[in-house]
C-alpha cells in the first residue's frame, strides 16, 4: 500500500531571510518510508519520517548546511495532494510550509 506522502512534492518554506523552495521526494520501502529533500544549494535525506494514515499528520527531522547548519523538525498535515503546516530549527521561530504534490 502506497502512503499519502508518498511522491514527489514541490514545498515553499517561508523562512526570516525569504521563501525557500525545495523538492521532496518520498519513497515507500519495506523499511518505511525514507526521502530526500533537494534544492538549489544542496540534497539531504530525511530522518525519522512518521505518517499517521488515517488523520494524514506527518513528521520528519533533516539536518542543512546551507544557507546555515541546522537540524529542521517538520510537522505537516496531508490532505490529498496539498500539505501544510511548519518546521521549527532550536529555539528558532517556525517557519510557515506549503506545498503539493508535484506532477513528475
Amino acid at each position: 500500500m502506497t502512503s499519502a506522502l508518498t511522491g514527489t512534492w514541490d514545498l515553499a518554506l517561508g523562512t526570516p531571510i525569504g521563501t525557500l523552495r525545495v523538492t521532496y521526494r518520498f519513497i515507500e520501502g519495506s523499511s518505511g518510508l525514507t526521502g530526500e529533500a533537494s534544492s538549489t544549494d544542496e540534497t539531504v535525506e530525511l530522518e525519522d519520517i512518521r505518517l499517521d494514515p488515517i488523520s494524514g499528520h506527518a513528521t520528519w527531522r533533516q539536518r542543512i548546511n546551507k544557507p546555515m547548519r541546522l537540524t529542521l523538525d517538520f510537522d505537516v498535515m496531508v490532505e490529498s495532494d496539498r500539505l501544510s503546516g511548519h518546521s521549527r530549527a532550536g529555539r528558532l521561530p517556525r517557519t510557515r510550509v506549503t506545498g503539493h504534490r508535484s506532477a513528475a
